[in-house]
């Protein structure tokens, strides 16, 4: 069981065999774009633990604009080299380091209702930025479900082939940095993956998290999207480093997430049970929903290492303990679009 943040971040962190086996072979230094966000200190401590155990010497640079300066410090002292560098600022972006290999997590989702100017700025304009400077690179540009349709639960989620069809602002900006990213791949030949993951779970975040607590605070859980899809961070940490050996020109889409549809009264009831809490629902089920289907995923890189059943617990377990919370919740009961 996960007891403390460090626990925590020591489980988010750790390599398995796969990332090790990659760092042996991966040529060029590593760079994690956008790093100072909830995905990026974990995932770069992964992959400079992992060139540590495969004996490999690679230097893994962390790039952000680090408004939390004890963050670049934590992972400094972890052997990361941190980069002070605003994405939205050109000078800075073609000053960052030569690296064969590039993580692009940068964007704009929470308050994005209130910005959709900023939001369309970090969300396409910084892409356009780093497209150039890491032209000759290989990069995994983190993206989203919310570029796909909401589709009935039973039809098990958007495949790769769907076309894009998004919701609302902050989905069209996602798809406008796709798009960006895109162009560089057919212009310039970047080889280039468009990540696509639905719901990471870190336990202080994610759709299961917010479930269990409304559950736990006896609030009404929404069931008007009904199912929703879930991955342990560290999973897909695993996949986005993994990445790396599937980017291509043009540019391909991997869907990155769980292997189960979750239906969130199962989830609700489930964490009543645990808790010893009765459940409240409100809301009418039935509405489309946003889901993936990850089968492309498991296909060229193995199934998840944490199934859903110990997610759920340690979600559980996290809540029932007074585990901290980001205070960002998923808003995936939204059907607007608005975030």
């Amino acid at each position: 069981m996960i007891a403390t943040e460090a626990e925590l971040e020591d489980a988010l962190s750790a390599p398995t065999r796969r990332d090790v086996a990659l760092l042996r072979e991966l040529q060029g230094d590593v760079i994690v774009l956008g790093a100072g966000g909830k995905l990026g200190p974990s995932l770069a401590r992964r992959i400079r633990r992992a060139a540590d155990q495969a004996g490999a010497r690679r230097r893994v640079f962390a790039a952000s604009r680090f408004s939390d300066p004890t963050l670049a410090r934590a992972l400094e002292a972890d052997g990361i080299e941190c980069i002070v560098c605003d994405l939205l600022e050109p000078r800075q972006v073609e000053a960052l380091p030569d690296c064969a290999n590039v993580l692009y997590l940068s964007g704009m989702k929470f308050g994005s209702s209130d910005r959709p100017d900023l939001t369309w700025m970090q969300n396409t304009i910084a892409a356009a930025h780093v497209m150039r400077r890491y032209a000759r690179s290989r990069i995994v540009v983190f993206s989203t479900g919310n570029v796909y349709p909401p589709v009935p639960a039973a039809s098990g989620g958007c495949d790769e082939t769907v076309p894009p069809a998004p919701v609302g602002e902050y989905a069209q900006s996602c798809l406008g940095r796709e798009r960006v990213f895109e162009y560089g791949a057919r212009e310039h030949g970047t080889a280039t993956l468009l990540f696509r993951l639905f719901y990471a779970v870190d336990l202080r975040y994610g759709t299961l998290v917010d479930i269990a607590r409304q559950v736990w605070t006896e609030q009404p859980v929404d069931v008007t999207v009904g199912h929703v899809n879930a991955i342990w961070q560290g999973d897909a940490n695993s996949y986005a480093l993994r990445s790396l050996t599937l980017c291509t020109t043009p540019a391909r889409a991997l869907n990155v997430t769980g292997t189960d549809v979750i239906s969130v009264r199962d989830a609700a009831l489930a964490f009543g049970r645990r808790f010893g809490r009765g459940v409240r629902f409100r809301g009418a089920e039935g509405a489309p929903c946003l889901l993936g289907d990850a089968r492309q995923c498991v296909r060229l890189l193995g199934s998840p290492e944490i199934s859903t059943t110990q997610l759920l617990e340690w979600c559980a377990a996290w809540v029932e303990q007074g585990g901290r919370s980001f205070g960002k919740p998923t808003h995936f009961e939204r059907t607007d679009g608005r975030f």
